[in-house]
């Protein structure tokens, strides 16, 4: 299957939006520069990093997607809370996308400042959303040609 034919949603955290607008704006660019259309539609708010790996695998389970790219931000604090977040999401993403056998790539960024995160969600080639949709769009291709030897 041409990568342009790919359908691909993406799950965006709302907490600590002007981080996670610049992954998205991030995630967006790339898909765009390899011909793929992500329709509004298939863009998700999610509360914060923790709720992402319910609506991915809820998205996954619909059978509309190819693929998920997940963008989130956690930014230490002074409680354990960072800590229980962080792994939270990364566990959840990570079985879901063992369950699933569909790729829901990791764009949550975990900083200990807020200047790490806003370097991190700049409109540049280092973007972590970028990062994020590329890893997505090059494990659907991969998979494609392990299917197709």
């Amino acid at each position: 299957m041409p990568k342009s034919n790919f359908r691909i949603a993406i799950v965006v955290s709302r907490f600590n939006e002007p981080v996670t607008s610049g992954l998205k704006r991030g995630a967006l660019a790339y898909l765009g520069e390899q011909g793929i259309k992500v329709a509004e539609g298939d863009i998700y708010a999610a509360p914060g990093a923790f709720e992402i790996p319910l609506i991915a695998q809820t998205l996954a389970k619909s059978k509309q997607y190819d693929g998920v790219v997940c963008l989130g931000c956690v930014i230490k604090g002074d409680t354990a809370h960072f800590e229980f977040i962080s792994l939270g999401a990364t566990y959840g993403l990570m079985q879901t996308t063992l369950k699933m056998e569909m790729p829901i790539t990791f764009g949550i960024i975990t900083t200990y400042t807020d200047e790490q995160a806003i370097a991190r969600s700049r409109d540049d080639a280092h973007n972590k959303g970028r990062e994020a949709a590329a890893a997505c769009v090059e494990t659907l291709e991969t998979m494609a040609a392990i299917k197709n030897a």
